[in-house]
């Protein structure tokens, strides 16, 4: 079944030029367009959609908005950003609004394609390296945390669990932490599921994000 897809973008042109690029894939289906995150919110209401690419800088609701409200629905459809800039704070406030990634909007159309498979599949788009650049950054955004971790979910963790969180909102692929700590990468893939599964989190952005807002890890990596 093909990848049911909305473009969310004020610009017609660029729409146009995404929905050739994604016309030409046998598994991927433009199903509906908005030219903003009102007109976004509309659509969904009647048309079921897999992936949303969702400019961030749109009149009326701009993007960040719209993720949020679409990601606080029930079974939400997954959210890619579109972003001039790379690290901007538009990036930064999408995923704290529940996006599984961004990209740049002039990224090569190959790389699209396969953020666009890799939402669809339940993965993160935005390598966890970046994420964490993103993150160093606007720390100063998030809420200050104490030397101990303030989410009470956290406590569900196992002390090998925990560690393995730590090392993704590092910055670690699972090969890296497979690496790190001794462990077949099967293994790390596993607890990286019960980390997700525990604490009700999509992807492994979603875990970054909550290591440095919890002070699980602070800017700068450090754990």
């Amino acid at each position: 079944m093909a990848i049911r897809v909305l473009l969310v973008d004020d610009q017609a042109l660029l729409r146009t030029g995404f929905r050739m690029v994604l016309a030409a894939q046998p598994d991927m289906e433009v199903v509906a367009e908005a030219g903003d995150g009102v007109e976004a919110l509309q659509v969904l209401r009647s048309t079921d959609v897999d992936v949303v690419l969702m400019d961030v800088r749109m009149p009326k609701l701009d993007g960040v908005e719209a993720t949020r409200r679409i990601c606080s629905a029930p079974n939400p459809p997954k959210v890619l950003i579109l972003t001039t800039f790379d690290l901007d704070e538009y990036a930064f406030s999408g995923l704290k609004a529940g996006a599984s990634g961004f990209m740049l909007k002039d990224v090569p159309p190959a790389e699209l394609l396969a953020a666009i498979r890799s939402v669809h599949s339940g993965d993160a788009v935005v390598a966890p390296s970046t994420t964490r650049r993103l993150l160093d950054r606007f720390a100063p955004m998030l809420p200050t945390a104490g030397p101990q971790p303030r989410h009470k979910e956290l406590e569900r963790l196992t002390d090998r669990e925990r560690e393995v969180m730590v090392l993704v909102a590092q910055g670690l692929s699972n090969g890296e932490i497979a690496a790190r700590l001794v462990l077949s990468e099967a293994t790390v893939k596993t607890h990286v599921g019960r980390i997700l599964t525990k604490l009700g989190l999509r992807d492994r952005v979603q875990v970054v994000v909550l290591a440095y807002e919890t002070g699980l890890v602070r800017a700068g990596g450090q754990g």
